[in-house]
């Protein structure tokens, strides 16, 4: 049974920094692209970070580039996503996912984390 499941959300000032966490399961965790994305009240889904199998190629969106690292675990089964200088635009749900192609969206999904970003 695959599972993903986040942790570190939270509340936190503008500014600040929180470290996302990923723990997964059931599946051959270093054979997948591991990604995260997030979803804001009323608006799209969007893709934040996305790591390769061995942790080398990495890609962030240009809202978090610069603020935001996303990187991995092959030994614990875990990803995470560092996330500086916080906005309250980054305010959202974060969720974990899972997927065989790069470009593709992940075939498996965590429930989610909420991060909330005010002062």
């Amino acid at each position: 049974q695959v599972q993903l499941v986040e942790s570190g959300g939270g509340l936190v000032q503008p500014g600040g920094s929180l470290r996302l966490s990923c723990a997964a399961s059931g599946f051959t965790f270093r054979s997948y692209f591991m990604f995260w994305y997030r979803q804001a009240p009323g608006k799209e889904r969007e893709l934040v970070a996305r790591i390769g199998e061995f942790g080398v190629s990495t890609n962030h969106a240009d809202s978090v580039k610069g603020r935001f690292t996303i990187s991995r675990d092959n030994k614990q089964n875990m990803v995470y996503l560092q996330m500086n200088s916080l906005k309250p635009e980054d305010t959202a749900d974060y969720y974990c996912a899972a997927g065989t192609r790069w470009n593709r969206l992940p075939e498996y999904w965590g429930k989610g984390i909420q991060v909330t970003v005010s002062s």
